[in-house]
Order: C-alpha cells, then structure tokens, then sequence
C-alpha cells in the first residue's frame, strides 16, 4: 500500500529534545537492545516514526547506525538540522518501506501505533522491514483493567483519550491486543514490558517480537 490513509504532517514537534516519555522508554529500550546481544556488525536499527531524531540520536551514541522515516514535516527539519550526520528520511507506516530501504536486524516503532488508522497495515510494513531471526520492538500507551477503573475514578478518562489533540491518540491498545495484531503480521515468541510506574498503571507496554 502506497500513500496515506490520513494526512499526519502537520504533527508538532516544538524542539529536538528527548520528550517526558523518553524518561521511561529509552532506558528500557536500551535495556532490550542490550540484551539481544547483537554481534557489532549487525547493529542497525531502523526506526518507525523517528520523530524529531531524538532517540535515533542516542541509539547512534550507543553504537547502532540508525536509520529511520518520519511523517512530520516539522519533526523532520528538527531532526535534519539538530542531527545532520543521521539517516532521516520522510516516510510514512503506511509507505513500502521495505523496498525503499531494505531490510534490517531490528526494527522499533516508539508510540506510533495508537496515532494509526490502519494499524494492520502498519504491522505488515513493520514485519517486512525486520529481517529473517530480527527484532522488532513496538511501544505505545499501556491500557489494562486496573490503569482503566483508575482513570475512570479519578475523572481522568477526558485528559487520558486526548479528543481534543490534533493527529493524537485513535487507538487504545492492551497486550492482549497487541498481540493479536503482530501475530496475525507473522511475528512469533511476542513479549511484554510494562514501563512508567507500577505495571498495573504503566504509563506505557513495550512489545518485543521476533521474525521467524
């Protein structure tokens, strides 16, 4: 599928900084990428929605080249300005990614998944892009029993669901279906990390997958 199904370039990004939900995110997926002990060679990471270049920048400082495609018009000039030396292209989810760029060892998509439409589509352009035995680590906004009851206590459903945000969240995803939607793309032996506070409340759930 080429195109976009919904227009996300006027998505804003006000600077070239590592945002509040990097706090949690990075470091776990630091964390995960560590622990895949990938040979230093095969190091390349392409990113999914690399925003304004932010992370790609320290997965680069970490030792991965890093490779990624944004949607935002304004994420992007931030990104090429503040990080020049970067692989950053315009790209979209919804583009055949693979064939412009190939095929890589890991691929992460961070709290892309719940601004998307057509998130099938997505998790087929995600799972064509890893390559056979790679990793592909997908995070997005945790939704559970226990963090959804709190939310509707504490009167903070209207500021949680973002209604009133421009390109923001459409989709609200727990682990079972998240999981659902990367098996059904092919991705196999899925696991789960639940980040920000206590699990029950994570402020975010990182999936991780393989490609047989």
């Amino acid at each position: 599928m080429t195109g976009r199904v919904v227009d996300l370039s006027g998505y804003v990004y006000k600077d070239s900084e590592l945002n509040a939900s990097h706090n949690y995110l990075v470091p776990s997926l630091l964390a995960i990428l560590a622990s895949l002990a990938v040979p230093p060679s095969q190091r390349r990471v392409f990113e999914i929605g690399c925003g304004n270049g932010a992370v790609a920048a320290v997965l680069a400082k970490a030792g991965y080249q890093s490779t990624g495609v944004e949607v935002s018009a304004q994420g992007l000039e931030q990104a090429r300005r503040r990080y020049p030396h970067l692989l950053l292209q315009p790209g979209s989810a919804y583009d055949r990614l693979a064939e412009i760029h190939g095929q890589f060892p890991i691929v992460i998509s961070l709290e892309v998944v719940e601004h998307l439409y057509a998130p099938r589509v997505f998790a087929k352009t995600l799972y064509d892009l890893v390559e056979p035995s790679g990793t592909a680590i997908v995070s997005t906004p945790y939704h559970g029993y226990w963090k959804n009851l709190a939310l509707a206590l504490t009167g903070g459903l209207d500021a949680h669901f973002t209604a009133l945000w421009d390109h923001g969240h459409i989709k609200f995803w727990s682990m079972k279906t998240l999981m659902a939607l990367l098996e059904e793309a092919g991705f196999k032996d899925i696991s789960f990390r639940r980040v920000g506070r206590i699990p029950a409340l994570a402020k975010s759930l990182i999936a991780i997958a393989k490609k047989p």
